[in-house]
């Protein structure tokens, strides 16, 4: 065990209350700062530039953190955040999770506008309309990204992106493929649609059954899935902006998927279709 003593020890401190005020919305909005806890999410905003900045600026960490996770405490370093060697109390008061791995993050924010993600003439994107549960929009962000999507959209209807349930539920992949927030609705779908991509709506009552549409060959072009909130889906108005309604059908006795669920499953019909020959996302055969 290393014979290094914390420099922060008191939970009052001001470098403490400021990293703990992030929990809060309004700061983070205020400092344009947010929270990335854990192992994982600490080594990818370490590794992670926006804007031509590093992401992670300022790092707080057990002894037995900085002991376990030495490459990750160098990378912090080497990115030129602030890392601070803290006693255990200190990061049970900054973390958010009943057990905190020893390793707390403060980043920079990294959205990036709207007007950019449209410019890179995106291929497959997920739009969160009326997202609600935080748990839900960084798991449907986590799978979009292993989907290989170019973008996510949160709509201004739906969860804040950096609250800490979001981040820690995308598993790093926050830090991966670029988000646009804010976005109203009828903008992102007027916005996509000007982009030449096609706009699909999941809902479980949608007219146009999955199975159908790849079936039909329809969705190897650029494509948008628009998804809603897990307790009551999307709204008539929302609805109405898509070109087509898609349900994913239930071939057993479930009586529905959970949001997430059903997000992987349409990203990844998407991802198969455009890759498929002749597909947007078509690769060379041998």
């Amino acid at each position: 065990m290393s014979s290094a003593s914390p420099e922060l020890i008191s939970p009052r401190s001001s470098r403490v209350s400021a990293a703990r005020r992030l929990a809060r919305r309004n700061f983070r909005g205020k400092d344009r700062l947010f929270l990335a806890e854990g192992p994982q999410a600490v080594r990818e905003a370490a590794g992670h530039r926006h804007g031509g900045q590093a992401t992670l600026v300022e790092l707080f960490a057990t002894l037995d953190a900085a002991e376990r996770y030495a490459d990750i405490i160098g990378e912090a370093r080497t990115a030129g955040a602030r890392v601070h060697l803290a006693a255990d109390e200190v990061i049970a008061d900054i973390s958010t999770t009943v057990t905190p791995q020893g390793l707390v993050g403060v980043c920079r924010f990294l959205d990036t506008p709207f007007a950019d993600i449209l410019a890179a003439c995106p291929r497959l994107v997920a739009v969160l309309a009326h997202v609600r549960d935080p748990g839900n929009a960084g798991t449907v962000l986590r799978c979009a990204d292993a989907a290989g999507a170019d973008a996510v959209v949160l709509t201004d209807a739906s969860v804040d992106l950096y609250n800490p349930k979001a981040v820690r539920a995308s598993v790093g992949s926050l830090f991966h493929l670029p988000v646009a927030v804010g976005v109203p609705v009828e903008q992102a779908v007027a916005g996509l649609k000007d982009a030449g991509v096609r706009i699909l709506a999941a809902d479980g009552a949608g007219e146009h059954d999955l199975d159908d549409e790849l079936d039909d060959n329809t969705m190897g072009g650029p494509t948008a899935w628009v998804f809603g909130n897990e307790a009551w889906g999307l709204p008539q108005d929302t609805r109405a902006l898509a070109d087509a309604v898609v349900r994913v059908p239930i071939h057993g006795m479930a009586e529905s998927l959970n949001l997430a669920t059903a997000a992987a499953v349409c990203l990844y019909a998407s991802a198969r279709a455009q890759r498929a020959f002749g597909g947007c996302r078509s690769v060379a055969r041998s």
